[in-house]
This record gives C-alpha cells, sequence and structure tokens, in this order.
C-alpha cells in the first residue's frame, strides 16, 4: 500500500512539472529593459552639518576658556534652528545646568581652539658608547597634528560670548509638555 501512495506522489509531481515547463515566457516589445530606463541621482552637501554631531560640541568664550556643550537643537515647524540647549557645569551629567540660548548668537569655528599652553623646546640627548667610543645624538621635536575640518561634517566648536559662571546664573531650560 505504501508504494502505490509512493508511485503515485512520483507520477503527480512529474505530471505538474511537465505542465510547468510547458509555459514559456511571451516576449513583450512595448517595454524597454528596466536597467535602460533607470536614472541613478546622487545629492552632495558638501559644508552641511550633520545635527547628529553637534550634540556635545564644546562652546568657548572669546578667551578661549571652555564653557559649556551643546546639549540639544530646538528649531521651529518650518525646520529653522532656533535655540541651542547648552549643558554648563556638572561631571559626566551629573548637575548640570542646562540654559537656552539663541542659536544665531552662537558663532561655529572649523579650526581647532588655540592652545594657550607653551610647547616644549626640541630636546637634544647625547649618548656617549662606554666601549666603542663613539657618540650618538638624537634630536627630539614636538610633534604637530593636524586635520582636515572640511571632512568632518561638523565643526570643531562654537563661541558665545559669556563666562560659565553667567551662563550658570541664566535661568535654567527645561522641557515643557
Amino acid at each position: 500500500m505504501m508504494m502505490k501512495s509512493i508511485a503515485a506522489g512520483l507520477a503527480g509531481t512529474a505530471l505538474f512539472a511537465t505542465v510547468a515547463f510547458a509555459q514559456s515566457p511571451t516576449a513583450t516589445t512595448d517595454k524597454a529593459p528596466a536597467a535602460a530606463t533607470a536614472t541613478t541621482t546622487t545629492t552632495t552637501a558638501s559644508g552641511q552639518w550633520r545635527t547628529s554631531k553637534m550634540d556635545g560640541l564644546k562652546i568657548y568664550n572669546d578667551a578661549n576658556e571652555n564653557i559649556g556643550t551643546i546639549s540639544d537643537l530646538l528649531m521651529d515647524k518650518s525646520g529653522d534652528i532656533k535655540i541651542a540647549v547648552i549643558g554648563v557645569g556638572g561631571f559626566l551629567g551629573m548637575g548640570e545646568h542646562l540654559v537656552a540660548v539663541p542659536y544665531e548668537k552662537l558663532k561655529f569655528v572649523n579650526e581647532a581652539v588655540a592652545s594657550t599652553t607653551t610647547t616644549k623646546p626640541a630636546t637634544t640627548t647625547t649618548t656617549t658608547g662606554a666601549a666603542t667610543g663613539t657618540e650618538k645624538t638624537t634630536t627630539m621635536a614636538p610633534a604637530a597634528t593636524t586635520t582636515s575640518s572640511t571632512s568632518k561634517w561638523y565643526p570643531d566648536h562654537a563661541v558665545f560670548n559669556a563666562t560659565k559662571d553667567e551662563l550658570k546664573n541664566m535661568p535654567e531650560f527645561k522641557y515643557s509638555e
């Protein structure tokens, strides 16, 4: 009985397979190939900044003192950024004071903050080989690092004309519901 069921199943499968293979696709001449009609459009945004990279951006004052970081950017219904929420003080987010400042009062800078510390001059070390009587002189200069600010998609920092104490004394910003 089992053999008859298996034989019937195989015969039915073979019958359906031949019907499926007998159908051949019809060629249509009224449509062009999809690859020929598809066009690729790319958009470039050179010189634009990503808002996702603005969160945490350091804020300095005119004296190059770090006074806070951008915590949030608020925009109106048309998409224009109107307010920058700045976090002042605190440590690792604890005790941070949030203040709202007009976005147009921030000045964004692509170049790194000028350091107020002095760099060490180049040092020279002379080693005398006791066994061979030779001298080896090594000169080490301070390392210089540069980064391209045009490829970062965000500015290096922002400048706001206030001190850290002036920001802390501003009314605290609260998100209302």
